[in-house]
């Protein structure tokens, strides 16, 4: 069995969607709208990033650890973990199962490294 293959379409798809469920969350609602100003070039740059991601486009020119890092304060486990149920949502009502799998790991490791991230940037702070 081949691999369902993931296309630009599925992107432009997924990450509206999933951001609008996102915005409309009583969680992470709140959150995000206190930390975007332009939806609109940040669904863009999401989508970039994407492509990047399972793509490998290249089309992001961006350093996430730092964006995420001037919202550390809200970036706890369980914020996490809610964003990650969405992203499983979404991507399950979006996409064929493997290729929303393969959306679902990757957003896995990358929710993985940046908490592990923002850990050791808070051990950092706390030593300092």
């Amino acid at each position: 069995m081949t691999p369902t293959p993931i296309t630009e379409d599925d992107i432009a798809r997924l990450v509206p969607l999933f951001y609008e469920r996102v915005r409309a969350d009583p969680v992470l609602g709140p959150i995000f709208e206190a930390a975007i100003e332009d939806w609109d070039h940040h669904l863009r740059k999401l989508e970039a990033f994407w492509s990047s991601v399972m793509l490998t486009s290249g089309r992001y020119k961006g350093q996430p650890m730092v964006a995420h890092l001037r919202h550390a304060d809200h970036m706890g486990r369980a914020n996490f973990e809610r964003w990650l149920g969405l992203w499983k949502t979404v991507t399950e009502e979006v996409l064929p199962p493997a290729a929303a799998n393969a959306f679902q790991l990757r957003a896995d490791r990358i929710a993985e490294s940046l908490q592990l991230g923002l850990q050791f940037q808070r051990q950092r702070d706390h030593a300092a």
